[in-house]
């Protein structure tokens, strides 16, 4: 079975994530595609995360309806920061007859290379790359067969805009998944 692993912090999860993920589903031979949420990405502030789990739940209620998303938190329980290289062969380890293929967007493929070991991941994983407004494919990258561009819808929506909008007093309900929202509203996060 072919995993897609779609890592962020989905903090918070929007409408952009839900779709970018089925289109791949739909579009590859990925079989199960997984949100994995980060509980640090090394290159970005973990300040501004919400609670590792109440990102977990946001995801899951996102998802609910669509039989092969998961949500995973292996990221949980290994050493932070998050490294990429790590939790692949963690994931590797624990399931053995799997394939595992990455999802990102293209501002991560343009700066693939400051991740850990990044070389391996390029050399044995595939990786199915969402362009963003202006993306441009790293030379040394073009032409790589573990790359494939997908030519997945461009939507504007980011979860720092998101979250901006909450503290403005806007409304947000049409940038998420509803049940995702009606929670976030509940519990009053990003206000």
């Amino acid at each position: 079975m072919e995993i897609g692993l779609y890592f962020g912090s989905f903090n918070p999860i929007h409408v952009g994530h839900v779709v970018i993920a089925n289109y791949i589903l739909e579009t590859t031979a990925i079989d199960e595609l997984w949100f994995v949420i980060s509980p640090q990405n090394p290159l970005k502030e973990k300040s501004t995360l919400l609670d590792d789990y109440q990102r977990l739940r946001m995801v899951e209620l996102a998802i609910d309806d669509f039989p092969h998303l998961r949500a995973s938190s292996v990221e949980f329980s290994l050493p932070q920061p998050s490294y990429t290289i790590q939790t692949l062969a963690h994931l590797c380890d624990k399931y053995p007859h799997h394939t595992f293929s990455l999802i990102m967007g293209g501002d991560n493929i343009q700066s693939i290379h400051k991740w850990k070991n990044y070389q391996r991941i390029i050399e044995n994983y595939k990786i199915y790359v969402y362009p963003r407004p202006e993306f441009v494919m790293p030379p040394d990258l073009e032409g790589n067969p573990n790359i494939e561009i997908v030519n997945a819808p461009l939507m504007e929506i980011s979860s720092s805009m998101i979250r901006e909008w909450i503290k403005q007093g806007r409304n947000v309900q049409g940038f998420m998944p509803s049940s995702a929202w009606q929670y976030l509203d509940e519990m009053n996060f990003y206000k």
